[in-house]
């Protein structure tokens, strides 16, 4: 819900290519990725839409099933998987809607600027972590 909050409010306040800074390395900036993450495949046509589109709603539902499958005490591994599932449903959300996905966050210092990301996207980014890290812990509460 957050996430769909804070692009319905970046759609309503900005327009499209719209920046305003924040400070010297951080900007709200509305653009909209028809691609994939660092706007891959965003010059392909409708096709890439619904690939896209079908590939995130796949994810969902193969990550819906996985946790239902994941034990209860695997606590670390649950909370990576319901953030990693809630950033994948906020762009898919957007895909389904606008068949873009709304970006809004914008960081920069000096000339490098990386790619204007969403909180979905920031979501995806924890979840894989907690779930990449989640294996070490895993493995020592078991040995116990």
């Amino acid at each position: 819900m957050l996430d769909q909050l804070s692009k319905q409010i970046i759609a309503s306040s900005f327009s499209l290519g719209e920046s305003h800074g924040v400070t010297s390395f951080f900007s709200w900036t509305y653009v909209q990725n028809s691609g994939a993450a660092f706007s891959l495949l965003a010059e392909s046509g409708d096709m890439q839409r619904y690939f896209l589109l079908s590939l995130s709603l796949i994810a969902s539902l193969v990550l819906i099933v996985w946790m239902h499958k994941t034990r209860l005490f695997l606590r670390q591994r649950l909370l990576g998987q319901s953030i990693l599932l809630a950033g994948a449903v906020g762009n898919l959300i957007d895909r389904a809607l606008y068949g873009a996905v709304i970006d809004f966050i914008d960081l920069h210092y000096g000339g490098f600027y990386w790619p204007v990301f969403n909180l979905a996207d920031s979501f995806i980014f924890i979840g894989v972590a907690l779930l990449l890290f989640e294996g070490r812990q895993t493995n020592v509460s078991s040995e116990s």
